[in-house]
């Protein structure tokens, strides 16, 4: 094959290659206008206890807690904010934890800042837990969060994202009294 031959085919494969550049490679070359969403924990709905009887240590039979949120997101021009969250939470069985699978139930909301909820969703996390080990970590990633922009102007700061646990109103009602729990066997 001659030079010029391949620097012809060469030159017609770029341009074609150029020619199918679609939108997702714009975003990539592009930077983000503006920040990421704020992405926080509701700090009423950070916990979850599930007790078996009164409200002391002895009768807890489950408990979760959120403990970090990460989120990434990216966004050009007048196309909605496309995100990922990543969650990572503590799951814990207690003395009156009866079964060793137990299912827990966390939201994620997007809201507009300090204002309505545009979209909310739940969703259920199975937890297995064994006699050797009653505490279980987990990290749970929502691959695809669609924040829809008013235009090309709306930044990410204008929304957040809302995470917490789906709690009873008995287990809400114990979180905001401010009431822990101490175990005293760990250090």
């Amino acid at each position: 094959m001659n030079k010029g031959f391949a620097l012809a085919l060469f030159a017609a494969s770029a341009a074609l290659a150029a020619g199918c550049a679609s939108d997702r490679s714009r975003a990539a070359r592009e930077r983000n206008p503006a920040p990421c969403p704020n992405v926080v924990v509701l700090a009423d709905a950070a916990r979850a206890i599930e007790f078996d009887g009164e409200q002391t240590l002895e009768n807890v039979a489950y408990t979760a807690e959120i403990l970090g949120v990460d989120l990434a997101c990216r966004y050009y021009a007048d196309k909605p904010i496309d995100a990922s969250l990543t969650v990572d939470f503590a799951f814990g069985r207690g003395p009156k934890g009866a079964e060793r699978k137990h299912a827990f139930t966390y939201f994620v909301a997007v809201t507009r800042k300090d204002l309505e909820v545009i979209e909310k969703a739940e969703f259920t996390i199975p937890v297995e837990f064994d006699d050797n080990r009653p505490v279980r970590l987990a990290e749970e990633k929502i691959r695809k969060i669609v924040i829809p922009r008013a235009g090309e102007n709306t930044s990410g700061t204008n929304f957040e994202v809302v995470v917490g646990f789906a709690l009873t109103p008995e287990q809400a009602i114990f979180n905001r009294s401010g009431k822990s729990l101490k175990f005293p066997n760990l250090q």
